[in-house]
């Protein structure tokens, strides 16, 4: 099982995976700036190789690298657009540098145009600023559903993906706060939400789990993150996601409201749940 959380850059790529080790992880996710957006610091190669040979000794999964959330593609403001995609484009190029195979960003909220208009603007940026050369799997979040997101359903994310230039670079990262707010019961029909996913977009095509619980009820449409088994979600869910035939290989990072102690603490116990 492949487990970790979300670390901070501040001290540099070495240092998280030495805290991954600490608590317990052995993959781990991180913001590729500030989560609020604006200039990423300069990457430090030495600092990367540390990283890259504590991976390569302790047999780590792939790294999750986040984009901030201020990214929306799919604003009604052209201004914001474009700071949308000079930071995609900028953090493409960045993590061609780094051992980290996964990049995930929320798709945006269409601001009252329209999930068709949000999908069009979206995909003017993916289809301009994505490369054939860009070896980076890029991962499309399914949101909650509040306010005018968009990513809300299988569907809408398989739209964005079809019309992509390059679909095969393109993946799926599934946050099990989201889903859950966004009507897939994932607590009392996990099997039916899985084979769900599988018909409309592909099981191949889910590459990372945002592992939370939820403190808000099913369909609320609520993006509110709950500490694991002291949720909406609960315990028993989660075990059951965590030991999913179909689930097995896939990354899970931690999102939940922790500092590290806490991470460690959820590390060991869905460790120890782990059949």
């Amino acid at each position: 099982m492949y487990i970790g959380c979300h670390l901070s850059t501040s001290k540099g790529f070495k240092n998280m995976g030495k805290v991954a080790l600490e608590i317990g992880a052995n993959t781990f996710q991180f913001f590729t700036r500030n989560p609020r957006g604006g200039k990423a610091r300069k990457l430090d190669l030495k600092d990367i190789e540390g990283l890259k040979k504590i991976m390569e000794e302790n047999n780590f999964g792939p790294l999750l690298a986040h984009a901030p959330y201020t990214l929306n593609m799919c604003s009604q403001k052209e201004e914001t657009r474009e700071f949308a995609k000079m930071i995609f484009a900028d953090d493409l190029e960045r993590l061609e540098q780094l051992p980290c195979s996964l990049y995930n960003f929320h798709p945006g909220s269409h601001t009252g145009q329209g999930a068709d208009k949000g999908i069009e603007l979206i995909l003017e940026i993916l289809n301009d600023v994505v490369k054939e050369e860009h070896t980076t799997t890029i991962l499309l979040e399914v949101m909650a559903g509040k306010g005018s997101e968009v990513g809300r359903t299988f569907e809408e994310l398989k739209r964005i993906i079809d019309g992509t230039k390059y679909p095969e670079k393109f993946g799926v990262c599934l946050d099990t706060c989201h889903i859950y707010s966004s009507g897939y019961d994932i607590v009392n029909d996990l099997d039916g939400v899985l084979e769900e996913f599988d018909e409309i977009l592909g099981l191949d095509r889910l590459k990372a789990i945002h592992l939370n619980d939820s403190k808000m009820p099913f369909n609320s449409n609520k993006d509110r993150h709950e500490c694991i088994g002291e949720g909406t979600i609960g315990l028993d869910a989660i075990i059951n996601i965590i030991n999913h035939p179909k689930l097995k290989d896939i990354p899970l990072l931690l999102e939940t409201p922790n500092e590290i102690e806490g991470y460690a603490r959820e590390i060991k116990l869905l460790k120890d749940l782990k059949k």
